[in-house]
């Protein structure tokens, strides 16, 4: 039974430092795709290249100190793809896809567009680079996961403060339509929502005033899956009890 997990780490030395390493120990997933790494190769310790045995593939963002994405997983992959082909996302570190027999798992880190106006025209270019990525990855037949934080709230039930989001980079309607295109167009699947339907399912939370302790948050963290493996899935889980960075990892579980 495949388990897969997806944490946006908001620094891996950081969420090292709080214990993220100790609790993916006790995990014993097989796949553990990361986000926001916020770290280049020389920083990386054997600790976070190969922790408990795991092969590490990384996707760094040539700015220090910013991005990143990295897929961990127990077997070595059959093949490895860091970047989508867009050269300026691809020098932001977003996007890292493993290959394992007919099963593909993809760790990616999407933008934000929530420090101003340019860098919500930059998260437009790469949604619409991406889309024609997505459409091609479901054609070839493969069973496919994407595993990470896409910075979008997709339905009014996936942030507490919807009403007054509307006009905000994370649940503006472009956003919000790109990611219906995705299930209803192109044919992906939102697992967690086809597992869990309950309102306050958050994966991310400001860190202004007590957005965590009250539980005003955002689900911007997904496994967007192909129909055949989301169809597998069984449980799904949003770890709370301890705090590693400003998200909190999702794990789903799917049938071999």
């Amino acid at each position: 039974m495949p388990k897969i997990i997806s944490a946006n780490l908001n620094g891996i030395r950081s969420a090292s430092s709080k214990g993220f390493f100790t609790w993916m120990a006790k995990q014993d997933a097989d796949f553990v795709c990361v986000q926001e790494l916020k770290a280049q190769a020389p920083d990386m310790t054997p600790e976070f290249l190969n922790p408990g045995g795991y092969h590490g593939h990384f996707h760094y963002a040539e700015k220090k100190g910013y991005s990143g994405t990295g897929v961990y997983s127990k077997i070595e992959p059959d093949r490895v793809v860091i970047g989508f082909g867009a050269p300026e996302f691809d020098a932001e570190g977003r996007y890292v896809q493993c290959d394992f027999g007919n099963l593909t798992v993809i760790s990616v880190y999407c933008p934000s567009g929530s420090s101003g106006p340019e860098r919500q025209e930059a998260k437009f270019r790469f949604m619409a680079l991406f889309l024609p990525h997505l459409q091609q990855l479901h054609a070839e037949g493969r069973e496919v996961v994407i595993c990470g934080d896409w910075n979008i709230a997709h339905k009014e039930i996936d942030l507490k403060n919807w009403k007054g989001n509307k006009k905000n980079s994370g649940f503006l309607p472009e956003e919000r339509e790109w990611m219906t295109r995705i299930f209803d167009e192109v044919g992906y699947v939102d697992v967690h929502r086809g597992l869990d339907p309950r309102e306050e399912q958050y994966t991310w939370w400001s860190n202004r005033g007590q957005a965590y302790a009250k539980n005003v948050g955002w689900r911007i963290d997904y496994h967007v899956a192909t129909p055949g493996i989301a169809a597998k899935a069984t449980t799904v889980a949003i770890y709370k009890e301890e705090k590693f960075s400003d998200h909190a990892p999702l794990t789903i579980e799917y049938l071999a």
